[in-house]
């Protein structure tokens, strides 16, 4: 057994391990299987995973400005609006204005974003 190169030896290999799975679900469990099914599903399984584990991750799209970069944080770090706000010290409505574009940072803003979030302070100046 080889494992699959492509996408086409990938759903070949998943639909001889749907099989087994197929006959295990209609019997006894795993325990109706063969000790020679189950090793061969075994085999099959730890392939699908070798092809699996070598797909590359879809990349995340890196924030373009300040206020992606805020929504952003506040997402990674499941923080609501309010919250965010108390972290960096201002009033809500103030980060809410920022957000909407309505508002631009100032240097105290922008020194807690740096050390409260770990925004670079170069894509603060270059997007504030």
């Amino acid at each position: 057994m080889n494992a699959p190169e492509n996408e086409k030896e990938y759903r070949e290999l998943m639909a001889r391990i749907e099989v087994f799975l197929q006959k295990a679900t209609a019997g006894k469990g795993f325990s109706g299987l063969t000790s020679e099914e189950a090793d061969e599903l075994a085999q099959l399984s730890q392939l699908a995973e070798n092809y699996e584990d070598a797909i590359p991750l879809m990349p995340i799209k890196m924030p373009q400005s300040l206020v992606e970069m805020i929504e952003f944080k506040m997402y990674e770090k499941r923080l609501k609006q309010r919250e965010m706000a108390q972290l960096l010290e201002i009033p809500e409505t103030r980060l809410s204005e920022i957000i909407r574009g309505k508002r631009r940072i100032n240097l105290e803003v922008a020194k807690r974003l740096y050390t409260k979030f770990g925004i670079d302070p170069a894509f603060i100046l270059q997007h504030a």
